[in-house]
């Protein structure tokens, strides 16, 4: 083909390039290309055949001598080279690099890249959960009871997947290895692939009299009640990692974890924003106007706050530290209390009488934001 590469480019080494030094190149551009290594590059499967091809040629002496006086028309179309047959060391050397990796097995068709140990202790799978709580109680932690569903080592084999009695026997076609090997002719030469054994399924062992209860998995489904702490301080919509909750292991392996999700309710009275308490407190008037000690609702109970004379409506005022305790920590964040002053309505003739006459005892001093607005206005006519 007139658009392929040189096969010492290809492999990176000049043309007086040794047997080791193409070998060790192979090496080096196997590891860095072989598709079951980068499984989300496309080009990487493409790339892979070429060094092997390229290897396969160069590291056959004959193969190579033919290569070196007639180039890619050696190997092109039935030419002189095309069906000479020789040894090659591919499917060594890619054994050295994976081991049990398998080679080209997934490329082709050797059923799949890894074949993996069934017989190997397997972490159990996290499970999911919710539970909705109150404010006060996301506030203040607690005990939360939950009802779940999980797999469980099965009671009446004690996980062995055998009934009562019986054992399980060594898989006959893998010999208890669970993958089985096959040897592939492919255009670059023999291939070893390695695969799950279809018989054992990868256990290496075959359950002949399998156990009623969990028909041979050693695992059951089980509702279980457990006791969960919620710490004080959690948040809605947070998640908590309860360890070692989740689903019974494999072969000994450790179980999974639980993942609870927790709801808060919203307060009548308080909002929350992180560790921060927010609430609105209304006041009257007269309040408002001479000034006043107020009891303000906190978490923790009622705490005494001291409104200064002439408080405006929306004021803010914050009590340090009546917040939610921080998760994990020992100080608290803080309460922001909001005042709403109410204006009194249905006054009847002697109440609005005397609130005239406290209008006419006013001056424009005692009302500070009418005074500037007034001034800006006036300003603002009055320019030239």
């Amino acid at each position: 083909m007139a658009d392929k590469k040189d096969y010492y480019e290809v492999l990176g080494v000049s043309k007086s390039a040794t047997d080791e030094e193409l070998k060790k190149a192979y090496r080096q551009l196997a590891r860095q290309y072989h598709p079951d290594l980068h499984p989300d590059d496309p080009t990487a499967e493409d790339k892979f055949k070429e060094i092997t091809e390229a290897y396969e040629v160069l590291s056959n002496k004959e193969k190579r001598e033919m290569y070196d006086q007639y180039g890619h028309a050696a190997f092109e179309n039935g030419g002189m080279g095309a069906n000479m047959g020789g040894y090659s060391d591919v499917s060594e050397i890619l054994e050295s690099i994976f081991g049990g990796f398998g080679g080209f097995g997934s490329m082709f068709g050797g059923g799949g890249s890894r074949a993996q140990n069934a017989n190997a202790p397997r972490r159990g799978a996290d499970i999911q959960a919710t539970a909705t709580i109150e404010f006060m109680e996301a506030c203040k932690g607690k005990k939360q009871v939950l009802n779940i569903s999980r797999m469980e080592t099965c009671p009446d084999c004690r996980g062995t997947g055998a009934a009562g009695g019986s054992e399980s026997e060594i898989c006959r076609d893998c010999q208890g290895r669970g993958v089985v090997k096959s040897m592939q002719r492919t255009p670059f030469g023999m291939i070893s692939s390695s695969k799950t054994c279809p018989h054992c399924g990868g256990k290496g062992r075959v359950i002949k009299n399998p156990c009623q209860r969990c028909r041979g998995a050693g695992r059951v489904p089980m509702q279980r009640e457990v006791d969960v702490e919620i710490p004080e301080g959690i948040n809605d919509g947070a998640t908590l990692r309860c360890y070692g909750r989740g689903d019974a292991g494999v072969n000994g392996g450790p179980n999974g974890d639980l993942l609870l999700t927790v709801g808060v309710k919203p307060h009548p009275l308080f909002t929350r924003e992180g560790y921060d308490i927010h609430c609105t407190i209304p006041i009257t008037y007269s309040q408002a106007v001479l000034g006043a000690d107020i009891v303000v609702p906190t978490i923790n109970g009622n705490e005494k706050l001291h409104i200064g004379e002439g408080t405006q409506n929306n004021a803010v005022f914050k009590l340090r530290g009546k917040g939610v305790k921080r998760l994990n920590r020992n100080d608290h964040g803080d309460q922001h209390v909001r005042v709403y002053v109410e204006i009194p309505k249905g006054l009847d003739k002697k109440q609005k009488e005397l609130l005239m006459q406290l209008e006419e005892s006013l001056e424009s001093k005692n009302y500070a934001k009418r005074e500037g607005f007034f001034k800006k206005l006036k300003d603002m006519f009055n320019k030239d």
